[in-house]
């Protein structure tokens, strides 16, 4: 039963996190127990356990939706997301060994046919440096701040049909890339607060641009 529980969360989520299923868009427990092939049961163990994590809420007298997207949340996020990976990036510089550092090359180029495959893959550059940073609490937390933040990538990349959006974030990864092959946490820092930043501005005219934000 936990696998069939477990199994429910994720696919809900992922399709929460992936704008599969819109901000604002209502949850019903009979639909999702169909579509999936279970009972209420798990379903109802999934929603509890998104509004715990703040991608769902309650609607008095209606059941669930997809929480949707505010500015402060969007301004609260990227905020945290860049002090953390500010930390993590500094850890990298000085703990990740020549052979991890390295093999960031792999991630000097993307994928860009589509946004969801972009954001992936952005999504995964972020997660591994967390990872080299050898600090398991930093990591799970810029984890859980990097899947959160996939929410606001697909809204912003897909509001502008991504003419050639993703070159700007490749060209800081490859930035961040030099800086910590070089040694250089500081400068990779840098690159971190100024990739953000721009991210930050993009993500919040899309925001104000599109009726999902609360």
């Amino acid at each position: 039963m936990n696998l069939v529980r477990n199994r429910v969360y994720e696919l809900v989520r992922r399709e929460i996190l992936s704008c599969s299923i819109r901000p604002g868009a209502e949850l019903r427990e009979a639909d999702l127990a169909v579509r999936f092939g279970v009972s209420k049961s798990p379903v109802r163990d999934a929603m509890q356990k998104l509004e715990l994590e703040g991608l769902v809420e309650i609607e008095p007298r209606r059941g669930h939706r997809v929480r949707p997207i505010s500015i402060k949340d969007a301004e609260d996020m990227l905020e945290l997301r860049q002090i953390l990976e500010s930390a993590c990036v500094r850890k990298v510089a000085t703990v990740a060994s020549d052979a991890e550092l390295k093999a960031l090359d792999r991630y000097r180029d993307a994928d860009r046919s589509s946004v969801p495959v972009f954001v992936e893959y952005n999504r995964n550059f972020h997660h591994h440096l967390a990872v080299l940073s050898q600090n398991h609490r930093l990591a799970e937390e810029t984890r859980r701040v990097m899947d959160l933040y996939e929410r606001l990538c697909m809204v912003s990349l897909s509001a502008i049909g991504d003419p050639g959006g993703s070159e700007g974030p490749l060209r800081d990864h490859n930035e961040i890339i030099d800086a910590l092959q070089a040694r250089n946490g500081n400068a990779a820092a840098r690159v971190v607060r100024r990739h953000v930043g721009k991210s930050q501005s993009q993500i919040l005219r899309a925001l104000e641009s599109r009726s999902i934000v609360a």
